[in-house]
């Protein structure tokens, strides 16, 4: 079982990569950041404007007719969904912002399934 002090040491690490990330990756109007936060439970993505502070599409497995047998590919549908969304606002390039997770599982299926909706990153 995880003590408080590992707990600790994971979170400070993946707060240390994330403003490493943040710190080389801005979202503009034109080519906004595809932020992904996961939760044991659920994930979420939007899309952010950086310059002007504002989310532009956002989506995530709360949403109603996201459904799938596991949970990468619950992420999938959601990647899906968000580029079906951005589509609508007229956004087809974005900038991938993991947020400090590691590229694979949940996340990297929420990226694919984003790339098959036709966004570009």
């Amino acid at each position: 079982m995880a003590t408080k002090t590992s707990i600790r040491k994971k979170l400070a690490r993946r707060q240390r990569v994330r403003r490493g990330i943040r710190s080389k990756i801005t979202g503009t109007p034109e080519r906004p950041r595809l932020s992904v936060f996961r939760s044991n439970r659920h994930i979420y993505a939007q899309l952010i404007d950086d310059l002007a502070g504002h989310t532009l599409a956002a989506a995530s497995s709360l949403e109603d007719g996201i459904a799938g047998d596991s949970p990468v590919a619950v992420s999938k549908a959601v990647g899906q969904r968000l580029a079906e969304k951005a589509r609508q606002a007229g956004i087809e390039r974005v900038v991938f912002d993991r947020n400090g997770y590691r590229y694979h599982g949940r996340v990297r299926a929420l990226a694919e399934g984003a790339r098959e909706g036709g966004l570009q990153f």
